[in-house]
């Protein structure tokens, strides 16, 4: 008999456990505090986007996201304006969608949001600061290559 209570007691914790990681929010709950992503983002692309961030910029999440103000809670709260480098981020997610828009989107999109000529690693290079000098002298140096070509 206390074999089977044992093995009850499993399946319960199984269950709870499966059910609390296979929650998603609804569409009405979504994301919160998106400003520049769209409302209706999945949770897919959403982390591919923020992996390419961190990436690009060489930073773990804690960079863009400060940390929950309930000091018991050790995770990010990622809804949380606090940083200034989340303000700067979206200035930058704008500039980049802006530049890609008006001038790489030659075939006149009605999407122009999914055009990448420029990314975040474009200047970025894998450091959260951009290295304008070297920047500048890569530009230099294929413009100079270019003119050689022609």
């Amino acid at each position: 008999m206390k074999k089977w209570r044992v093995i009850i007691g499993l399946i319960g914790v199984m269950y709870v456990g499966i059910a609390a990681t296979m929650y998603r929010p609804t569409p009405d709950e979504g994301f919160k505090n998106l400003q520049v992503l769209p409302k209706d983002i999945t949770e897919k692309k959403l982390d591919s986007i923020m992996k390419e961030y961190s990436v690009s910029l060489g930073v773990k999440c804690g960079f863009c996201h400060a940390r929950n103000a309930d000091t018991t809670n050790r995770h990010l709260d990622f809804a949380s304006d606090a940083k200034d480098e989340k303000k700067a981020a979206r200035h930058m997610m704008k500039m980049t969608a802006d530049i890609n828009a008006n001038y790489f989107n030659w075939t006149s999109s009605t999407k122009p949001d999914t055009i990448h000529a420029v990314i975040c690693y474009t200047c970025h290079r894998g450091s959260n600061e951009v290295d304008s000098k070297n920047f500048l002298n890569e530009i230099a140096k294929t413009l100079a290559e270019r003119k050689k070509k022609q």
